[in-house]
C-alpha cells in the first residue's frame, strides 16, 4: 500500500513539475515582455501555487483517504523533490553556480519562489482539510 501511494505521489509531483515548466514558459515569453520581470514573476509564483493546490484538490480522492501524517509526509516528499530537481538541473544542466541557485530562493524582484516551495509542502494537507479528509 505505501509503494503505491508513493507510486501516486511521484506521478503527481510530475504533474506538478510540468506545469511549473508551462507556467516558467508562459512567464518569460507572455508576462516578461508585457509587464516586466518583478510583476511577472509574482504574478507567476501566484498563478503556480493556485495549479499546484488545484492538483492537490483534484487528486485528492485518487490517493485515498490517508492520516494527516501521510498527507504531510507526501507534501514534505514534494518539497525533496523540487529542491532536487531545481538544484540539479540549475547546477548540472544549466550550469548555474550556487550563488545563482540560492538567489531565487530569495524574495528579490517580485519573486514568489519561496511562497510556492511552502505551498509545494503543505498542498496534500491543505487539500485535506478542504476535501475535509483530515
Amino acid at each position: 500500500m505505501i509503494l503505491k501511494i508513493t507510486i501516486k505521489a511521484f506521478v503527481l509531483w510530475l504533474v506538478i513539475l510540468v506545469l511549473a515548466i508551462i507556467n516558467g514558459g508562459l512567464r518569460e515569453a507572455l508576462l516578461v515582455p508585457v509587464m516586466g520581470n518583478a510583476l511577472a514573476l509574482t504574478l507567476s509564483g501566484v498563478l503556480l501555487s493556485v495549479l499546484i493546490l488545484a492538483v492537490a484538490c483534484l487528486t485528492l480522492p485518487w490517493l485515498g483517504r490517508l492520516p494527516a501524517a501521510g498527507y504531510a509526509a507526501i507534501g514534505i516528499g514534494w518539497l525533496c523533490l523540487t529542491l532536487l530537481f531545481e538544484f540539479g538541473f540549475g547546477y548540472l544542466i544549466q550550469g548555474k553556480s550556487w550563488a545563482q541557485l540560492v538567489e531565487a530562493y530569495t524574495f528579490r524582484d517580485g519573486n514568489l519562489w519561496p511562497i510556492v516551495l511552502l505551498v509545494v509542502a503543505s498542498a496534500p494537507c491543505v487539500a485535506a482539510r478542504i476535501r475535509q479528509r483530515v
